[in-house]
């Protein structure tokens, strides 16, 4: 349990950095300023988003599309329960901030989550050449 816990902080950091150093570089090119409850938002977005993903475990039962589309309505979900928390101390969300949320959360969702899931079904085919191998040792030396 802990070295997940580890593993989950250490994808948090990862992801959080690589959204803010492209934020940062994206408003530098743009002109834009950025404050402090911005870069929080950006920091409690990319905890919500990480820990969904991490959640993949609980639909393998599923189809990966089933799972894939779940977890994105689950992380834009929780994603609007937060920004809407946050507006009671940093100020009311307009229909178009709503819409910005939506659009500023999606992107970097949609391209880190492919990775993600890239990287698990490419671990879980390692897994399951390494099984044949196994089954074919096994087998040859029965024989």
């Amino acid at each position: 349990m802990l070295a997940r816990l580890k593993q989950y902080l250490v994808e948090v950091c990862c992801v959080y950095a690589l959204v803010s150093v492209a934020g940062a570089v994206i408003d530098q090119i743009a002109g834009f300023e950025t404050n402090n409850i911005n870069v929080m938002v950006m920091f409690g977005l990319c905890v919500i988003g990480t820990f969904v993903l991490y959640l993949h475990k609980l639909f393998d039962n599923f189809s990966p599309l089933f799972m894939i589309v779940v977890q994105y309505l689950a992380a834009c979900g929780i994603s609007a329960l937060f920004i809407w928390i946050v507006s009671f101390f940093a100020g009311p969300v307009t229909p178009r901030g709503w819409f910005e949320l939506w659009r500023s959360f999606t992107i970097p969702y949609v391209i880190l989550a492919a990775f993600y899931y890239w990287r698990v079904f490419s671990e879980t085919k390692k897994q399951d050449k390494l099984i044949q191998e196994i089954r074919e040792n096994n087998k040859a030396e029965s024989n």
